[in-house]
């Protein structure tokens, strides 16, 4: 099973950076796949404890393999999405990892149909209980709800040319029949350029099974509601819909939501939850992508819990004494 679920954590080290300084605590990786973040912001601060979630049973299967040196660190994995976290910690935790992308070993199993280079099912479900399948969506979307959802997921150019061929072909059953309808519906020029002529349109399907954009920002709205002051979350996002949607949940908690005009002094009462760590998003490393080209579309955002008006008046209360 480990050896099925062998994968490479992107942007590791600045993961476990960004972590090593955070109080003792909780730490949740709310998207564990192989546990290989976890492990290693484990070894960077050994003040933390993991609660790891992942909606894969494999992942988790092969996660518990990979933590067992660390077991007495961990307090327990969930098989849930990742959206649940508020409701699976029961006290405020120091540090909160979001990895959106999908593991190698879920890209690199045919039978589990992510990927446009191999043979198999139109499944994609990360979630293998869930019943929903890419097969499902592909055959039973109207023309114009199959449009919308490939733009939603990146394909602009061609999503209803796309979509009227995904429509005349059915039934779509097999990631191959998918990429050769593709292929047939995009002009041969086109399809000369810009990488493989299938890969957006995967990538939209992939988004649309598992629900991924719909709970992406009550997601990180909780994660920074459970943290501890002082406590960080990092998220590393891989397509542009998913990074805008972090970009604006992070600047919103940074503002509180001020309305005032830029540049004025703030007079809306807006509280600050967080400040952000980073300006703009970090990138992996020119050499971690010549290793591992996965991670190239790779961006990281991170922010820190800021104290609440109840911790500053508790911290003042402290200094004065009885």
């Amino acid at each position: 099973m480990t050896q099925a679920f062998t994968h490479r954590p992107v942007m590791a080290a600045e993961v476990a950076d960004l972590l090593a300084t955070v109080a003792p605590g909780l730490f949740v990786d709310a998207t564990l796949g192989g546990a290989g973040h976890a492990l290693a912001v484990l070894a960077a601060n050994a003040g933390l404890r993991l609660v790891g979630i992942d909606r894969d049973p494999d992942a988790l299967a092969a996660a518990e393999v990979h933590l067992a040196p660390v077991a007495d660190r961990v307090v327990a994995l969930h098989h849930a999405r990742f959206d649940l976290l508020p409701s699976l910690v029961t006290e405020p935790v120091s540090a909160v990892l979001l990895d959106l992308g999908v593991s190698s070993p879920q890209f690199d199993r045919p039978d589990r149909g992510f990927s446009y280079r191999a043979e198999g099912p139109l499944d994609m479900r990360m979630d293998r209980t869930q019943r929903r399948t890419a097969a499902d969506i592909v055959n039973r979307l109207g023309e114009d709800a199959l449009t919308r959802l490939l733009v939603t997921g990146g394909e602009g150019r061609f999503a209803r040319r796309i979509a009227r061929t995904l429509v005349a072909r059915r039934p779509i059953e097999t990631t191959s029949q998918l990429v050769d309808a593709v292929k047939d519906a995009i002009p041969a020029p086109a399809r000369r350029s810009g990488g493989h002529p299938a890969k957006r349109v995967f990538q939209a399907l992939r988004i649309a099974v598992n629900d991924e954009l719909d709970v992406l920002g009550p997601t990180v709205d909780g994660a920074i509601a459970a943290l501890a002051p002082g406590g960080r979350i990092v998220v590393l996002a891989y397509h542009s819909g998913e990074d805008r949607i972090v970009k604006d949940r992070l600047v919103r908690a940074s503002t509180g939501g001020c309305v005032c005009p830029p540049g004025l002094p703030c007079v809306c009462g807006a509280v600050p939850l967080v400040r952000l760590l980073n300006r703009g998003a970090r990138k992996p490393s020119p050499a971690e992508v010549a290793e591992n080209r996965r991670a190239e579309s790779a961006r990281l955002r991170a922010a820190e819990r800021l104290p609440g008006p109840e911790d500053r008046d508790d911290d003042r209360s402290e200094r004065r004494g009885p």
